[in-house]
């Protein structure tokens, strides 16, 4: 870690300047910078959590440990916040569908981990040209694609049937403030929607009484109140988050325990955890005009070993956030020194329990709301990757297996091999995605990468179109 220099008198930054990573302003604007970057993040780092059946409370701790664990192995050199990842949510969601325990998500997702860390480990010290080779832009983006699009049965099925009107309110009050909102209020919709979708909830008790609809604790349609504050009543103000007990719905720190079938259903988000952080390495290294290629592979295994630590205590997958990239471009302040204050500010909010309950108890119709975006969100990310390496679907090399991976992990297919083990969705669409695009690839006619299905040439793009330059976000 460097120690960092004062820029300037700390207080102003000059036009035209900016603050780089080794430098800061002083420590009170630095800690003030540091919980920007938590707010930025907030949203989405609880959000997804309760999605997947994790606790709260522990991921925000744990982002807070992971962002300076990552700090660390990049040697302060990449300004990053690590967040939960939404990248592993579809697999998780096929997991639960399962009967899956959150010890055997946590279990799988910590594979996953190791195998990030061990891919960095292969980039930094054979270059990343290998990896987007095997893993050029075509499929990533489909990968990313499915992963999002794979999910909208969760919604269905599990969110919006709690509370339909909330749900949909939700809905339309995110997409508008993700539109109409600017600067930092613009990067923290997610945050704002939801505590709009609590009190309205909230208000909608007080003055309709309960609801009748499907209760996700009691399997079934009952009549309850959106917001239960039982647990929050209960819990106290400081403490560490609780031990699972999940025969009595309790869901905290647990050791993983680890089935073949679960982690392969959420090995495809390793892919995309790799398209991401390059494309955040990338993207930093452009505004700090810094080259931080050499720093690839220490990013991965950041990222992979951080989500190791993570989930071996029973917390959540991490990811770099696009959101405090954000507001580093709206800043112009890059310091790590705000990164290291903000991850022990989430620290110090990761050891209050009545906060992880709080928001624990976010009623299911607001769920439903923020995941119908989130979910098509993740999904058209897959889009934009393709777009913005200029992907040519008049190539049927580019076009036949991606078409037959996607309707297999939409459409949720299952190739049964035994009785115990089986491949559906996400993972089986990966599968052909991959392979299938490497085989048509070899027995492909030479001229296949350039010349398009109906005779003619796309624009070129930088490597055949392998080239990692723009990615998507999941968060």
């Amino acid at each position: 870690m460097p120690i960092w220099t004062l820029h300037g008198d700390g207080k102003t930054i000059a036009p035209g300047e900016v603050v780089a990573p080794s430098e800061r302003l002083s420590w009170g604007r630095t800690i003030g910078l540091g919980g920007q970057h938590v707010v930025s993040m907030f949203g989405a780092t609880f959000v997804f959590p309760i999605i997947m059946g994790l606790n709260p409370q522990l991921a925000v701790m744990l982002s807070g440990f992971c962002t300076l664990f990552f700090l660390l192995v990049v040697k302060g050199r990449i300004p990053s916040y690590l967040g939960t990842s939404a990248a592993f949510v579809g697999g998780i969601a096929a997991i639960r569908a399962q009967g899956g325990t959150s010890a055997q998500v946590t279990g799988a997702i910590l594979v996953s981990g190791l195998v990030l860390a061990g891919i960095g480990v292969l980039i930094h010290f054979l270059g990343g040209g290998v990896v987007f080779k095997i893993l050029p832009p075509v499929v990533t983006g489909a990968v990313v694609m499915l992963i999002g699009f794979n999910l909208a049965p969760v919604v269905a099925g599990t969110y919006w049937p709690q509370d339909q009107w909330v749900a949909l309110t939700v809905m339309v009050v995110l997409v508008v403030a993700s539109v109409a909102l600017r600067g930092f209020l613009g990067r923290v919709a997610i945050f704002l929607t939801l505590l709009f979708g609590y009190v309205l909830s909230w208000v909608l008790d007080l003055t309709t009484g309960m609801i009748t609809s499907y209760d996700p604790v009691a399997g079934g349609v009952t009549e309850h109140f959106r917001v239960n504050w039982d647990g929050v009543s209960s819990a106290s103000w400081i403490g560490l988050p609780p031990f699972s007990d999940e025969a009595n719905g309790i869901v905290g720190i647990h050791a993983p325990s680890f089935s073949l079938t679960f982690i392969v259903l959420v090995l495809p988000g390793v892919i995309a955890l790799i398209a991401e952080n390059a494309g955040h390495v990338k993207a930093v290294a452009e505004i700090t005009k810094t080259d931080l290629d050499p720093m690839m592979g220490r990013a991965l295994i950041g990222d992979g070993l951080a989500t190791t630590i993570a989930t071996s205590v029973g917390g959540s997958p991490t990811t770099t956030y696009a959101e405090n990239i954000g507001v580093m471009a709206a800043t112009k302040v890059y310091s790590t020194a705000a990164y290291a204050a903000a991850g022990v500010i989430a620290m110090l909010l990761g050891f209050s329990p009545k906060f992880g309950a709080v928001i624990s108890a976010t009623p299911g119709g607001v769920l439903g709301g923020i995941t119908v975006v989130l979910y098509g969100i993740i999904g058209l990310l897959g889009a934009k990757i393709w777009k913005e390496n200029g992907v040519d679907f008049g190539n049927p090399l580019n076009l036949m297996p991606i078409a037959a991976g996607l309707i297999i992990a939409i459409g949720d297919t299952e190739l049964t091999f035994t009785d115990s083990f089986s491949l559906s969705g996400i993972a089986l669409g990966t599968i052909v995605v991959i392979g299938m695009y490497h085989l048509c690839r070899v027995i492909a006619p030479k001229d296949a990468d350039h010349v398009g299905a109906g005779g003619h040439t796309p624009k070129p793009t930088a490597d055949d179109g392998t080239a990692p330059d723009r990615v998507g976000q999941l968060t």
